[in-house]
């Protein structure tokens, strides 16, 4: 989760609520969490549904592809990728004490072939042509110590994300906060993808809502969706069959 006064960074810290363990960027709000005992679990609903890309590939590529994070937090989605999935995966994190914390407390290993964290700006590290047209699986979950809004939800850079993806290539985006608009962002994400391009779930009860634009639109059948989820949830364990249930065009 990305705090963009680079002068300001807020300290990073944990707490612990039974076999579960939370990051704060020096706030009560929480940035992610870690099951102790199973650190590749991904805990929060929400977290999970941002795997939603899933059901837009044929899992056997899965392992092919390259996904990349905007804003590490906790590293869920950054350990998920890279240890269950198997995949080439990158994240982009400006607070170095985030990276240390994840390293520390939240089991993210160090890098390696697949494996890689970068330190610095997502809204200028996304221009770097390394990404143009290269990435698979793109997730934008970036919130300051406030959680009060995106830190980044403009048409530009939304822009941006889509010049990234691959055209199989997906984005997915957690809209939260007490100053944040959904339809604000949905209309800047129409804006860069197109309107046929969007999906959505339902808020949770925690009031997150997942949004994925892809950068080719498609709507495959239910038949297809439904065979998809079965496939993510035996391989990946992820409740994907109920994912079917709660996830819909946005202009359909």
């Amino acid at each position: 989760m990305v705090n963009k006064d680079t002068l300001h960074l807020p300290e990073v810290n944990f707490s612990d609520e039974g076999s579960i363990r939370h990051l704060h960027l020096d706030s009560i709000w929480i940035q992610g969490s870690m099951l102790v005992d199973a650190p590749t679990v991904l805990v929060h609903e929400y977290i999970q549904r941002m795997m939603a890309w899933l059901l837009f590939v044929e899992p056997a590529t899965v392992a092919q592809r390259q996904a990349l994070q905007l804003g590490l937090g906790a590293a869920s989605l950054t350990k998920f990728c890279h240890k269950v999935l198997r995949m080439q995966t990158a994240a982009i994190e400006l607070n170095p004490m985030v990276l240390a914390a994840c390293r520390g407390w939240f089991k993210l290993p160090q890098d390696d072939k697949r494996l890689q964290v970068i330190l610095g700006d997502a809204e200028q590290e996304i221009k770097n042509p390394r990404w143009q047209g290269a990435v698979d699986a793109l997730q934008v979950d970036l919130y300051d110590q406030e959680a009060a809004g995106p830190v980044l939800d403009s048409v530009e850079f939304y822009a941006d994300c889509r010049k990234t993806l691959t055209d199989e290539g997906c984005m997915t985006v957690n809209l939260f906060g007490r100053s944040s608009s959904f339809k604000r962002s949905v209309d800047n994400m129409a804006a860069a993808f197109g309107k046929e391009a969007l999906w959505a779930f339902k808020a949770t009860r925690e009031g997150n809502t997942v949004v994925l634009a892809q950068r080719t639109p498609t709507r495959p059948s239910r038949a297809v969706l439904m065979a998809r989820a079965d496939t993510i949830q035996r391989q990946w364990g992820l409740p994907a069959d109920k994912w079917v249930r709660v996830f819909k065009p946005v202009n359909p």
